[in-house]
């Protein structure tokens, strides 16, 4: 059975979500939950196809983000739909850096606009795990370039945001190669500096040593930009 986690502090408000997900897909089934540690605790628990969360908890106004980063470190890729009385004008691009997947404004949008939202997420998802294709063997490294959304490092979610994603992917497709700080700036929307490359870069190997305290694939070609490479893990494993 298809089970959706409805996380959002106000009754009235979660009980009107969980009849309009009803209504969408009848049999479906909806959980709701009222604080972040029930939140969280659910899904380390149970596989959901779908988390429709607020960002504000009670007196948590970020409760929702920390959620977000939950479901990121569990690796499943789980669609989270963020319905959120925030402005969407700021918050809709820092839920995306987030990864998820569409923002809704409260009192901005009507039943049909959730449902029809609701409904391309599941059919999104469904056709993602679908067609998703098994990671090569031996590949530590696994990226999606079309979704950029579930970069994976031996099995486990390398959680990074979007423009250090884009470097990831640049530098990995090119792997033993150099890639220039000219063929970097091409990949970053602003901040097209060697300072904020560098930056990106650092973040990157953080967010990777939060796995693997050894990483050390990505290195630093002095006046020319960076390489991914595969020679000092080789080396240490001899």
């Amino acid at each position: 059975m298809t089970r959706v986690a409805v996380i959002e502090d106000d009754i009235p408000t979660s009980n009107q979500l969980k009849e309009w997900i009803l209504a969408a897909r009848p049999g479906i089934a909806v959980d709701q939950w009222f604080t972040r540690d029930d939140a969280e605790a659910a899904i380390t628990r149970e596989d959901y196809a779908m988390v429709v969360l607020d960002i504000e908890l009670g007196r948590e106004r970020h409760a929702g983000v920390a959620i977000i980063n939950a479901i990121n470190k569990g690796a499943r890729g789980t669609p989270v739909l963020v319905v959120s009385a925030m402005p969407a004008t700021i918050y809709r691009s820092i839920m995306k850096a987030l990864d998820a997947w569409d923002y809704l404004q409260k009192t901005t949008f009507e039943e049909s606009d959730f449902i029809d939202t609701f409904l391309e997420i599941l059919r999104a998802s469904r056709d993602r795990d679908a067609d998703k294709p098994a990671a090569p063997a031996g590949d530590e490294l696994s990226l999606d370039p079309l979704r950029q959304n579930t970069p994976l490092w031996r099995g486990k979610r390398v959680n990074l945001p979007l423009t250090a994603q884009r470097i990831l992917l640049a530098l990995y497709q090119r792997r033993g190669e150099v890639v220039s700080y000219d063929e970097l700036f091409q990949v970053v929307k602003s901040g097209r500096n060697r300072d904020n490359i560098r930056k990106h870069i650092s973040t990157i190997r953080e967010a990777f040593r939060e796995l693997d305290e050894d990483f050390d694939r990505i290195e630093n070609i002095p006046m020319r930009g960076f390489r991914w490479s595969d020679l000092a893990a080789a080396a240490r494993s001899r």
